[in-house]
């Protein structure tokens, strides 16, 4: 009996290793997704071209074109989530992925349940997973020229052009619009970004806010609209109105 795609979120599975992108594959359609594979950037580009794909697994160490590159890439041109398989216990991977864009992460060796978990996780946010309170309360808003649409989940500038943003620097945005000039710790920030719990050697709030910061402050004159609280956390600058 066939399934129905049209009903199915799609995942590709980027992997040099056949046995991982089989098992994965095997082990996701299983649970309710249509699930794709690739071996190389080559073969990345040709499963994207070819369909529309909700979130890809990207390994690191692939041969050829590396992980961190073809993640790179893609955030260049796409906002499709990306969770990168990296070595274990290897936190500068975790950083670098982090930093070229990367949604979260999982270490290989990894359970399945653990890759499931994260797939949703991320998927929940990057179509609309932000609070019920959030979505009742209103759509948007509305900071030096800039506009966030909750509801549809884009950034525009103030030239009316949208901005690519990941899932977690999206979630990281509405945290700190939703609470100007307050300072936000980095746990509070962590939880509304849904990443890994942090450790005291995890980064991933610093590197997700220094992207953030990339995006919306190109064009601040240098003001800083993200400020850096020492010991505390940060401070969301710009005044901000709900729209």
């Amino acid at each position: 009996m066939s399934l129905d795609h049209n009903n199915q979120q799609h995942v590709l599975i980027v992997d040099d290793d056949g046995e991982i992108r089989q098992l994965v594959a095997k082990f996701l359609r299983g649970n309710g997704f249509r699930a794709s594979t690739a071996q190389s950037g080559l073969e990345l580009r040709q499963a994207l071209a070819a369909s529309d794909i909700d979130l890809i697994v990207l390994d690191v160490m692939l041969s050829g074109e590396s992980g961190f590159d073809l993640c790179r890439q893609l955030r260049a041109t796409s906002a499709t989530p990306i969770i990168m398989l990296t070595a274990k216990g290897d936190e500068m991977d975790r950083i670098v992925g982090l930093e070229v864009g990367a949604d979260d992460y999982v270490s290989k060796p990894f359970n399945p349940r653990e890759l499931l978990a994260r797939i949703k996780a991320v998927l929940r946010r990057s179509t609309g997973g932000l609070s019920g309170k959030t979505e009742r309360q209103t759509k948007g808003f509305r900071f030096s020229g800039w506009t966030v649409d909750v509801l549809r989940r884009e950034l525009t500038t103030p030239d009316n052009l949208l901005v690519e943003l990941s899932g977690a620097e999206f979630d990281m945005l509405v945290a700190f619009v939703e609470a100007p000039n307050r300072i936000l710790s980095r746990d509070h920030l962590l939880d509304a970004a849904r990443n890994r719990v942090a450790d005291s050697f995890d980064r991933s709030v610093d590197i997700l806010v220094s992207r953030l910061r990339r995006k919306i402050e190109r064009d601040s004159d240098g003001d800083p609209m993200i400020k850096t609280v020492r010991g505390a956390g940060y401070l969301f600058m710009p005044k901000v109105e709900p729209r």
